[in-house]
């Protein structure tokens, strides 16, 4: 299916199942203004710094059967705003492609780098093991961006180096992976097509 250039690099997203109802708007080329309620402060927390840090403006509403889990929501969420994304970077003509951030937040520091080449694929490496923020999962963090990867068909690694306080750590991850998103989906005026030697993302 031939992708059309979406010149306001902007999406609206719908996802509606039997166990959550997602909402999302975004606009790529924005401010870092937001809107996010997922139920799950700390979800929320992350997702906030996304948006301020990538500068895309992002409005985000999940309700989910949280009563019986989070994974349900926190997967669906990362299915539906990769599906954004993709929407929102349409064909991908002109963008810079590839995006590395290093963060350090206190003790901790993190990289994450960026491709959106079209090949989904995802690794990560946290130096930090703690299992939990509160009653928060934090190996549903590795859910979200998995489903993330897939929708918006990118490449994405991420390792934390060093530090133990898990707030810190994934604070790290989220702030390096809007920095990388912000650079990889800049429009660069010196590409004129797709960035790729396939001619095609």
């Amino acid at each position: 299916m031939k992708k059309q250039i979406n010149k306001n690099r902007t999406a609206s997203i719908r996802r509606n199942t039997s166990e959550t109802q997602i909402s999302i708007n975004l606009n790529i080329d924005g401010t870092g203004t937001h809107s996010i309620e997922t139920g799950m402060p700390f979800l929320n927390h992350m997702l906030e710094l996304f948006a301020r840090h990538s500068l895309i403006d992002l409005k985000l509403k999940a309700v989910g059967d949280l009563e019986v889990d989070y994974h349900h929501t926190v997967e669906d969420v990362g299915l539906a705003l990769g599906a954004a994304i993709d929407k929102a970077l349409g064909s991908r003509k002109g963008v810079a492609r590839y995006g590395a951030s290093y963060i350090p937040m206190d003790e901790c520091l993190a990289r994450v780098v960026v491709d959106l080449g079209g090949r989904p694929y995802f690794v990560s490496k946290m130096a930090c093991k703690k299992k939990k923020i509160l009653e928060f999962e934090l190996s549903l963090l590795h859910e979200f961006f998995q489903a993330f990867v897939v929708q918006s068909r990118m490449n994405l690694h991420i390792e934390q180096f060093y530090g133990i306080e898990a707030h810190h750590a994934w604070e790290a991850v989220f702030k390096g992976w809007a920095r990388a998103m912000r650079t990889a989906c800049a429009i660069d005026p010196r590409e004129t097509n797709v960035p790729s030697s396939k001619g095609k993302i």
